[in-house]
This record gives structure tokens, sequence and C-alpha cells, in this order.
């Protein structure tokens, strides 16, 4: 709960603290008082956006800060969520400063507004005027009957099946829409596919065949040098070989009596084995190459094709070229299996629909169940508030297709008089009747929710006399389990209160007290009387205090 809250420099506040009460707090004052900005600093400090004129004095930071008792409502675990330091009496503060910029603290841990506003919307909820309109919102209606039919986290459970669902139907539309572009392209990439595989390359073969054109290309020139390169060498008598073996031979003979003649026949025989090397070498070739006009032809063709094929696929490269084969040849292959693909994400489809209908059905089960008991408690709750007679209904309607929420659309049906049919609440009810309805729902959520802090801005507008004390009645036994805030402009409400705060304007700025015992009596005749208090107003006070 709310145990302290401090706001400095904002709109018409200088500064002002409040020390909340644990149960009961109410919060009077005249029209345009600034009770709203009040409000408007406590939704900064959950996480609200920050709108313009938000700073009164332009050379100092905004400063709004809430102390909050959460020791006994459970909250470790998110604390542990969002990597937090867990205090049972825990500081949020929201600072503003003059250029806009906002930041956030936790525990004097800053934090995202995300953050803020979850961790803000498990400790306070605040209804103000405008929310009697949430009515009409289909979300609220199937949040609120979720949380009174005890189906929250089935919901949850639903949600994933629901958006893993809608995630595989995503895939369905992308893999059918891939398979009708690559159908349309199937038979140019199909002549594409046969081309690479009637070219059958292969790695290196081209560099392998520019090689040996060159070669045929020149095949008399090179048989012509060989052929020379050999007569030179191994021709008789006259032949490099013969005539260096002969030299050899010669040095041997007198290496005994000339001190370097080994040494060079060494060397002379290692000149002659090389030659030998080289002549062999030379033989070899001579008798391979050839002039092969067919070879020639089928080598120049294939260059030719290769080379054709990197143009008309806009590569430098053979590995490029093969890498263009093979992308080709995959995209075939995707055509090919697309159809498997459809069909395997379709059964999967199937699948998560016939689970995710299941759980929706069983939701649907228990939002029944809760709707009967909700249309009964509040219908109890409006007969206490002066409407005996008006009937309240919840309303479930089957949609044909699974929604993000289940397989309902909720409505909220409201009669005034027994002998009409119920309608639409946010089309037929008046304003008074919008706030005790909206108050019953809220008194039933508040029990279930177990929020630590629940504040009403001015939820008895349109209410007067017996009604709002009955109203006061309900706000009061809220507070027996609950951290409540009314502000209200009625004696019957304000009464109620074991502690009441009054806002008031002076010098053009917000000021809040809170008041003593003699000063609640003197505000509530003020709120019986209007500005001139009468002593009649003075004893009315004291009765509805007690």
């Amino acid at each position: 709960m709310l145990r302290r809250l401090t706001v400095e420099n904002y709109a018409l506040i200088e500064r002002l603290d409040m020390e909340l009460d644990a149960h009961l707090n109410i919060i009077t004052g005249e029209t345009g008082a600034g009770k709203s900005i009040l409000l408007g600093a406590l939704g900064l400090l959950m996480g609200n956006k920050n709108e313009s004129g938000t700073i009164r004095d332009e050379s100092r930071n905004c400063i709004i800060e809430g102390v909050f008792d959460i020791e006994a409502y459970g909250l470790e675990q998110i604390f542990e969520d969002y990597d937090l330091d867990y205090e049972p009496q825990t500081v949020i503060r929201r600072m503003i400063s003059p250029a806009g910029k906002s930041r956030a603290f936790v525990n004097d841990m800053p934090v995202q507004l995300a953050t803020l506003k979850e961790l803000g919307a498990r400790l306070i909820d605040i209804h103000s005027q405008h929310q009697n309109l949430v009515l009409a919102d289909e979300a609220f209606r199937i949040k609120a009957v979720d949380a009174l039919s005890a189906t929250t986290e089935m919901v949850k459970t639903y949600r994933t099946k629901y958006d893993a669902l809608r995630a595989a139907e995503r895939h369905l539309k992308e893999l059918q829409d891939a398979a009708e572009v690559l159908r349309r392209d199937e038979e140019w990439l199909r002549y594409q596919v046969d081309e690479f595989e009637a070219a059958a390359l292969k790695e290196g073969e081209l560099d392998e065949a520019l090689e040996e054109l060159k070669v045929l290309e020149n095949a008399d020139q090179i048989g012509e040098a060989l052929t020379s390169l050999r007569n030179i060498l191994d021709a008789e008598q006259v032949g490099v070989l013969e005539q260096l073996s002969a030299a050899e031979s010669a040095i041997i003979r007198i290496k005994e009596n000339y001190p370097r003649g080994e040494e060079i026949a060494e060397r002379l025989h290692s000149v002659v084995q090389e030659l030998k090397d080289v002549s062999a070498t030379v033989g070899d070739d001579s008798e391979r190459i050839d002039a092969d006009p067919e070879r020639l032809q089928r080598l120049t063709d294939r260059v030719n094709m290769i080379y054709s094929l990197c143009q008309k696929h806009r590569v430098k490269d053979l590995t490029e070229l093969m890498a263009v084969g093979e992308r080709l040849a995959e995209q075939l292959n995707a055509i090919t299996h697309s159809d498997e693909n459809i069909e395997q994400c379709r059964q999967e489809i199937n699948l998560l629909r016939e689970e995710a209908t299941k759980i929706a059905l069983e939701i649907h089960t228990l939002r029944e169940k809760g709707a009967t008991l909700i249309s009964k408690s509040v219908e109890g709750m409006l007969s206490a508030l002066g409407m005996a007679e008006g009937r309240f209904m919840v309303e479930l309607q089957q949609c044909e297709e699974l929604q993000p929420t289940g397989c309902d659309k909720v409505r909220f049906l409201f009669s005034a008089n027994g002998k009409v049919a119920p309608q639409a609440v946010e089309k037929v009810a008046s304003g008074g009747e919008m706030s005790r309805v909206m108050l019953a729902l809220k008194a039933l959520l508040a029990e279930k929710s177990k929020l630590p802090t629940i504040i009403f801005d001015e939820i008895d507008t349109g209410v007067s006399g017996r009604i709002a004390d009955a109203m006061g009645g309900i706000i009061c036994s809220l507070s027996e389990n609950m951290q409540v805030v009314s502000i209200t402009h009625l004696p019957q409400v304000a009464s109620k209160g074991d502690t009441h705060f009054v806002v008031y304007k002076h010098d053009s700025r917000t000021n809040i007290t809170r008041l003593t015992s003699e000063e609640r009596i003197e505000e509530v005749a003020k709120m019986l009387s209007g500005s001139e208090i009468t002593s009649a107003a003075i004893e009315q006070a004291k009765l509805l205090l007690g």
C-alpha cells in the first residue's frame, strides 16, 4: 500500500507530502483546487508518459516519490523478473528535468517506464471519472470476466497456443507465396538446371583446358622444337650426349695423373644424367604432342561454353559459376518439396488449432459459470445502491474464429427497470447508473485481484442522498481488506473515511492538508451546506461522522 506520497515542482504544486492511512483515505476540495493534478502526479509515478506543462519552475527538476509497504503482497517474483532489489518498504521515484527528460527509480535503481508501468499495475488501480467509459471496451469486459472467473492463467496458456497458431499461419502464407513465385519460374528454372547438368562442370577444369589448348594450338611449332632438341642431344657421333660421354671417359682415364680429374668427371657425369632426363622428357612429349584437330575443337568448344555460361550468369570464374548452378538446383528442389513443406505446415496448424480450441472451450465453460455469479453479485450490489429492479447480465457470444482471448465476445447488459429487457450498459445507463455499475464491478475485481491500493476519482458522480450513503458503505467495506483512496464531492462518502485530506489552492498553488477531527466536521458541513456553514449542517456532519 501507498504509505507516503511526495510531489515537488509539479504543475500547480510547489511541494506536498501525504501520509496515507492503511484503510479509507478521503480527498475533498473545491472544483479546480487541483485534485486531478494530484492524480496526474500519481499517474507519472505509475509509469504514465510525461505531458507538456509538467514542471512548475523551469529552473529545477520535478520529483514525485512514493513509499509503498509491499511485504504482504507477494511481489518478490516481479522484482526478480526485472532484476530489482526487493525491499518490504519500496521507494519509487520519478524525476523529470526542465528539458523534459524523464528518469525513474525503484529502490534507487534506474528502470525503464515499461518496468515502472508493470510494477505500478501490481500496486495501484486508479479509477478516474472517464473510466466508466471502459464498460464499452471489449478488452476491459473480457479482462474483468476472466479476473472474476479465475481464468486469467488459463488465458495466458491459451494465448501462447494462439500466438503459435498465428505464427504458423503466417509461415504457411509465406510458403505458399514463395511456392507460387517459384512455380511461375519453374520452366525457366528447370531449363537452367538442365543446362548446368549437361555442362557437368568440374572444379579447375577451365585452367587445365586452357593450358592444353595452348599446347594443341602450337603443336607443330612445339614438335619441331622438340625434334631439333632431340637431334642435338642424341644424334650419333655428333650428339651432345655422345660427345659428353666420351669426354667423361677421357677424363676418367687421366684422373690418376690429373689431380682435379675425378671432380671434373663427376660433374660431367651429373650433366650427362640431367641431359639424359631432358632427352627422355622431350622424347615422351614429342610422341604425345600431336596436332589433334578433333581434340582441339572439343577443348575450344568446352572453353567457349564455360565462358558463355559465365557471361550469361554474370560471374567472373568457374567457381562462381558452379555456385550459381548449385543455387538454381536448390531452388528447383525447393519447388519439388514445397508441397511437402506446405502440407507439413498445414498439419502443424491443424494441431495447434485443435489445442487452442480445446483450451478456449474450457475457458468458455468457466466464463459461463463466472458470468452467472458476476451477474448475481452485481445485481445484489445494485439493489443495495437503490436499484432494486436493476438487472445486470454478462452475455457471452461464441465467435466463429478464435480470438486473442479465446472464443468469446463479452457484453455487459443492463436495465434499470425489471420490465425492460437489458441492453448494452454503455448505451442505456445514465451517468449515475454507470457509476453504480462500475463501483459494483470494481468492488468484485478488488476482492479478486487483491491489489494493495485502489483509488476512486469521483466514482460517485451522479448520485446523492441515500444512494450516496450506500456507495460510501461499499467503498468503506472495500477498505477493510485493502487501502482505498476516494476523491469525492459527497459528504455521505467523505464521512466514511479513516483519514480526510482537503486539497485547496492558495496563491495559485495547490496544497493539501490532513484534517483533524474538528476540521473534518467543518469540511463535511461545508459539503452539506455550501460555503456558508449553518448550525444544522454542523449537526448533520456530526451525525454522519458518528
